[in-house]
């Protein structure tokens, strides 16, 4: 597991930001990993994850919200959130860094000088953060130029 999740769910009103928010998007691509790795039985039950994680959405839907603060979420949501980004890549990067020469932004994966230096201290939610914006923005080598070199790292995947 990776560095700081344990102390994330078990402290999970210690978050190390202010406010963290889990996008929707997010949630459903945790309801469906779980979906895949334990499909509805007969009856149609859902597996305790998808449970957990379709009692968030549902209620997001409902108030028409597009995230919701990470520690609003129960722990069993939480924990079924963490299991599916632990099988997220964990860094955009593409070994071509453009902060090193200077740059505020990497050309490479699109992150700032900051998101860079600091990654290894950020939360999975404030890495979800990232991602989120670098893929919608698209504009780094790792969605264009390099999407190729990016997809043979683990780093682009059907979701994004």
């Amino acid at each position: 597991m990776r560095a700081g999740v344990w102390w994330f769910v078990r402290r999970r009103a210690i978050i190390h930001a202010a406010m963290e928010f889990i996008h929707l998007t997010d949630l459903e691509a945790a309801i469906n990993h779980w979906r895949q790795r334990a499909p509805s039985g007969p009856g149609a039950s859902l597996s305790p994850q998808v449970a957990a994680l379709a009692e968030v959405y549902a209620r997001m839907v409902y108030q028409r919200q597009d995230a919701v603060e990470a520690r609003e979420l129960e722990v069993a949501a939480m924990r079924a959130w963490l299991d599916w980004w632990e099988t997220t890549p964990d860094t955009p990067c593409i070994a071509i860094c453009s902060t090193s020469q200077g740059d505020e932004v990497c050309k490479g994966c699109g992150r700032s000088f900051d998101e860079v230096q600091h990654w290894l201290a950020y939360t999975p939610v404030q890495k979800r953060a990232v991602w989120r914006r670098i893929t919608a923005q698209g504009t780094a080598w790792r969605f264009n130029r390099y999407a190729e070199r990016a997809r043979s790292a683990g780093g682009i995947t059907s979701s994004e």
